[in-house]
């Protein structure tokens, strides 16, 4: 019974040995392979970071990281160095070596693409909060719907009361400009990110393509109400023009 159990215990030992011998093999074999490769340090991006983000956002979204040296780019930055004031100039993605042209001075970020405006169209553009920007996930090639506000008494329909109406559908966005986010003066201490939570600051510059009416209205709008963006896709439906007042909101 004894010599049963023993030989029982052995053979569980001997394979936990030969498991951690093979995982052993394996990692030694990983290194011994990435190091016929010449591997570099460069920065790698972890986090997706936006267009316009400072340089702290940067930092805290990217991380050294080992690379085969042919598979490392002629502009791949190591470290920060010599980056200080620089922001963002494109998104950049997870998994991509971060690269010396992609950190620009903060006069240098361009608008958000570039979109042909269509025949007969003219661009206008409007700066609003990130709240009535569809939190500011808006891009140039989007369309919106743009609801123009009044407060109470400038409606001469219903005098008195404030009105809203969604009143220029799906229109095109060529550009989007926003101010480079302010760094966070402070790290939390539970170990989040703070770009996990922070609302979008500041305010958007957004331009549209739309007829000459249109355009009118907007400059109207901004200048003696309100305007209010929505997502509006080419598909979404559309119910006809509709007021909105105190006393039909709730029909």
């Amino acid at each position: 019974m004894k010599s049963r159990m023993l030989a029982g215990v052995s053979a569980i030992v001997l394979a936990i040995i030969g498991a951690v011998l093979i995982v052993t093999y394996a990692q030694g074999a990983d290194q011994r392979a990435m190091k016929d490769m010449d591997p570099t340090d460069v920065l790698v991006v972890t986090k997706a970071v936006p267009a316009g983000s400072s340089l702290d956002v940067v930092r805290a979204s990217v991380a050294v990281q080992q690379v085969p040296a042919t598979a490392v780019s002629k502009t791949a930055l190591k470290n920060l160095d010599d980056a200080a004031g620089k922001v963002a100039a494109v998104d950049l993605v997870p998994g991509e070596q971060l690269l010396k042209e992609r950190l620009v001075d903060p006069a240098d970020v361009k608008t958000s693409g570039s979109v042909k405006v269509p025949a007969g169209l003219q661009e206008v553009t409007f700066e609003l909060e990130p709240k009535k920007v569809v939190g500011g996930r808006l891009e140039a090639g989007d369309h919106v719907g743009i609801a123009l506000n009044f407060t109470a008494g400038a409606d001469k329909t219903k005098a008195g009361d404030p009105t809203t109406q969604l009143t220029i559908r799906k229109a095109l966005v060529t550009a989007v400009q926003r101010a480079p986010q302010p760094s966070a003066t402070a790290k939390p201490t539970d170990g989040t990110n703070p770009q996990d939570t922070t609302l979008p600051q500041g305010s958007f510059m957004v331009t549209v393509a739309v007829n000459d009416i249109d355009a009118a209205k907007i400059i109207y709008s901004s200048n003696n109400g309100d305007l209010w963006l929505t997502k509006e896709p080419l598909d979404a439906q559309d119910n006809g023009p509709f007021i909105a007042r105190k006393d039909n909101v709730y029909k």
